[in-house]
């Protein structure tokens, strides 16, 4: 790697860490705002874990950076409810429960020594749940915000690459994925073989750099129109029209029924949960779409936040699984799902990467940058939003289910059971918290020993 391709991958990484540390930053905010505006008492707002390296008061809260800045917290008195009247210490026990129990306790009783005279009413666990749940969300709501600026402004100036009805290339034969699989691994390629059905596109006349600009009789001018048509005529004779050189030509046509990866709208293969490659049995007449760069408007953004928000919880919902994957991938030769997780170094990795590619013009690079970003954005917000203490999800839970153990009260006539006590959570939160460390660590030793290529 030369010296220019050096600096330029220091800066993709440096410049993705900036966007990380400002979109962590920005995800306080949307904690702090609401917080402050419910006139919740916020002791500090802090940047990072571990020892402060920087920090200053403005009124009532104290800013500041701290050493580790894989993070941050907004702390707000009285998160946890105060120990009960009367409710007596509970006694030294080396019993497992009764230790719990006593963590319990102690983190109640720093929760109540930050309440000053005057304080009972700014206390978090005091207003109201909506307004509790505003607060939780308002972090990951920052999130998808950032990620549709940076997508809508990728969208507008630079634009995006979507399949159009121009074909890149066209297949001579018809070959099934699963027969592409096999000959692959005998490493015979590919390439037609005797015997193989040729394919329609080709057969009917379409060659590379032919513009269908007609099928089944009716104009087609997008690729998701004209592939919904050919996969519903399989099997059919079908009119086919296109554009060559200026000349228009126009030939019938009979898709063939055969199992096809399924792909998104950039024609990248999708995946199942469990990572295996979709396919299906859709009509086929071998023809590669030409991608092109298109400019939108900002309203485009959302469906494409959307795409990467649905792709993100598939990940979520086998997340154990992802990681077995990748801890394979890391002692076998076994290559990593691109479309599977990765650690902070995994990203600054490829952020460095697109940065340093030669061929690459600089709009392309913060283009590819900005896209980045939001990716990060989105995975930020839909962790967060896993029902799971520490995380916003799980503060959420918690206030909805006090929401719901009131309105039972309420409709059977028995007393009020008072605040949900999250403190009695705090094995979990353990668990939770060991879990991400250990996920952490194999995602940073993966993106260290066997990265995901993307270029």
């Amino acid at each position: 790697m030369s010296a220019v391709e050096v600096l330029w991958y220091v800066t993709g990484v440096v410049a993705v860490a900036l966007g990380l540390a400002v979109s962590i930053a920005l995800h306080e905010v949307g904690h702090l705002v609401p917080a402050k505006l419910f006139g919740v008492r916020v002791t500090q707002y802090m940047i990072g874990f571990g020892p402060t390296l920087a920090s200053w008061r403005r009124g009532e809260t104290e800013y500041g950076f701290k050493a580790v800045p894989l993070g941050g917290y907004v702390a707000m008195i009285g998160m946890l409810p105060p120990p009960r009247p009367g409710q007596a210490p509970r006694t030294a026990s080396t019993g497992f429960v009764q230790q719990l129990g006593r963590m319990a306790d102690a983190a109640r009783a720093q929760a109540a020594e930050e309440i000053r005279p005057g304080d009972e009413h700014r206390r978090f666990i005091a207003l109201p749940v909506w307004k509790r749940v505003v607060i939780m969300l308002g972090g990951p709501f920052m999130n998808l915000l950032i990620a549709l600026g940076a997508t809508a402004l990728l969208v507008t100036t630079v634009g995006t690459s979507q399949p159009s009805t121009t074909a890149a290339e066209v297949y001579r034969c018809v070959v099934t994925a699963d027969e592409q699989r096999a000959r692959a691994a005998e490493g015979g390629g590919q390439d037609c073989r005797p015997g193989d059905p040729v394919a329609p596109a080709h057969e009917a006349g379409l060659r590379p750099g032919d513009t269908v600009v007609a099928f089944d009789g009716r104009p087609v001018s997008d690729w998701d129109a004209l592939s919904a048509a050919i996969r519903e005529r399989a099997g059919r004779p079908t009119s086919i029209e296109w554009v060559r050189d200026g000349e228009r030509d126009s030939a019938t046509i009979t898709p063939r029924l055969t199992q096809r990866p399924v792909t998104d709208a950039v024609g990248r293969p999708e995946r199942a949960p469990d990572g295996s490659a979709l396919t299906q049995e859709v009509g086929f007449i071998g023809m590669g779409s030409q991608i092109e760069t298109v400019r939108g408007t900002p309203l485009d953004a959302g469906p494409l936040v959307a795409q990467q928000v649905r792709g993100v919880v598939d990940v979520v919902l086998v997340l154990p699984q992802r990681l077995w994957d990748t801890a394979v991938a890391v002692v076998t030769p076994a290559e990593r799902d691109p479309d599977g997780p990765m650690s902070v170094v995994g990203v600054g990795r490829i952020a460095g990467e697109a940065a340093s590619l030669e061929e690459a013009t600089l709009v392309d690079k913060a283009a590819l940058l900005m896209s980045l970003i939001a990716g990060v954005n989105v995975a930020l917000m839909v962790f967060n939003l896993i029902p799971l203490l520490p995380l916003d999800g799980g503060h959420v839970a918690g206030a909805l289910w006090e929401a719901v153990r009131r309105g039972v009260a309420r409709l059977t006539g028995r007393p009020d059971p008072g605040p949900f006590d999250l403190a009695r959570l705090l094995p979990v939160t353990y668990v939770v918290a060991g879990a991400m460390l250990v996920m952490g660590v194999i995602l940073i030793v993966a993106d260290i020993v066997e990265p995901v290529r993307l270029f």
